[in-house]
């Protein structure tokens, strides 16, 4: 789920860039809530060693699916200051009220609480993700400030020592790094409610309505058999587990294929059409890449580049259709190889759809992402085995294919040359 909702916006933030938006990206770190201080305790160590450990996982998860690094990552605990001064702001305008275990947001003093979510109050059932306590003066009222308890973690506040309420520290940080207005905030759709429609509530009393951000985007589920992958259901797999048996590309790619607000029915069936799909890309590429080395003097498909350009920015507009966007580049690649059957294209053509592939691919980030020391040890060996094919040194020739068959790689003689792909 997380590497979903991280792949989604970060093809959304690159379209940005791509379209020549100045984007600032901002990704924070909750070190410090509930569910980390209860996971620190389990595994006997403290939470600050918790999130030591975690981070570089993430990191290095992110960082194989191609997602680009945040201009910003904020941490909770660097932030409370901030979170403060927002609780005092609630405070000065009469949102809160203290009782013995907290300093609490009074949803009855915001009418609206519920409309972002478009959730009717009267038939919200409280206490399902959290105790409700009989001394709250409404049931969706939620904690700004958590007084400390033996052995957690606490910062002063005038308030009484403590650490702040999940809810507040987002939008502190948001405020920090992105003024009382920004443009985009984003999330998985199970944050909508009670998350981000809290950060509403509590953004819009410190400073006012209008401020906050002005558009909300949020990612669909990824499920397992139509249900909700989670940890409680226990039928969640973690991207590492799905590294093990694929490429972190052909994820990325799998993600991809379905429009970011929609759910995702997980399968391996799934990542095994995603392979598919990613392979006739790759195939293409090195083919083209290989036709292109040769001279030609007529680019004859300008056109069909021009109206892929125009099919895939037209989905990327239409609220970021990734899924519309890879059918116009599997279109124009149908529209190509006719062309080359037809033996009315050449090796200028090639380099022209090469160089169109690689700007929409700085949206993708999925067409030409390939190791390139791998690819260039590749290419050598396959150089070597021409050579021992000119030579007539076929032992040497089938040898080069098999060792490179034991590592995953298919080689394909075709009249432009070798060209190879992965199993």
């Amino acid at each position: 789920g997380h590497g979903r909702s991280a792949v989604s916006f970060d093809v959304i933030r690159r379209y940005f860039i791509y379209r020549g938006y100045d984007v600032k990206f901002v990704s924070n770190y909750t070190d410090i809530d509930d569910k980390m201080i209860n996971r620190a305790e389990e595994e006997g160590i403290s939470v600050v060693e918790l999130t030591e450990k975690i981070v570089p996982e993430y990191t290095e998860d992110y960082g194989a699916l191609g997602i680009m690094v945040p201009d910003v990552i904020p941490y909770a605990t660097k932030h409370i200051d901030g979170m403060v001064d927002l609780i005092k702001k609630l405070e000065k305008n009469g949102y809160t009220y203290v009782l013995d275990d907290g300093v609490y947001f009074d949803v009855s003093k915001f009418e609206k609480y519920g409309e972002f979510s478009r959730q009717n109050l009267d038939e919200l059932q409280m206490g399902s993700r959290v105790e409700v306590k009989d001394e709250k003066h409404n049931p969706q009222d939620f904690v700004l400030w958590k007084f400390k308890k033996e052995g957690e973690p606490f910062w002063e506040s005038p308030w009484g020592d403590g650490r702040p309420g999940w809810h507040v520290e987002c939008s502190a940080m948001s405020f920090t790094h992105l003024g009382e207005t920004f443009d985009i905030h984003g999330g998985g759709l199970d944050l909508k409610f009670p998350h981000h429609e809290c950060e509403v509530a509590q953004s819009h009393g410190a400073f006012g309505e209008g401020t906050f951000a002005k558009y909300w985007l949020h990612n669909g589920f990824i499920q397992v058999d139509n249900e909700k992958m989670s940890k409680s259901l226990g039928n969640f797999f973690t991207l590492k587990d799905i590294f093990k048996k694929y490429d972190p590309r052909v994820v990325r790619f799998m993600f991809l294929q379905t429009h970011y607000r929609n759910p995702i029915n997980f399968s391996d069936k799934l990542l095994d059409q995603a392979k598919a799909g990613l392979l006739r890309l790759h195939d293409f590429v090195r083919t083209e890449t290989k036709r292109s080395e040769v001279s030609g003097s007529n680019v004859k498909i300008k056109d069909l580049i021009e109206e892929a350009k125009r099919g895939f920015e037209s989905s990327m507009d239409d609220d970021f259709d990734t899924s519309g966007a890879l059918g116009r580049i599997f279109e124009l690649l149908k529209k190509f190889n006719i062309l080359k059957d037809r033996d009315e294209v050449d090796g200028s053509d090639s380099k022209v759809i090469l160089e169109f592939l690689k700007s929409v691919d700085e949206v993708l980030g999925v067409i030409f992402s390939e190791e390139e020391e791998v690819d260039d040890e590749i290419d050598a060996l396959i150089k070597e085995r021409e050579k021992a094919r000119s030579n007539k040194d076929f032992a040497r020739s089938d040898e080069i294919r098999d060792d490179l068959l034991k590592k995953g790689i298919i080689l394909e003689d075709t009249s432009d040359g070798t060209v190879w792909k992965r199993k």
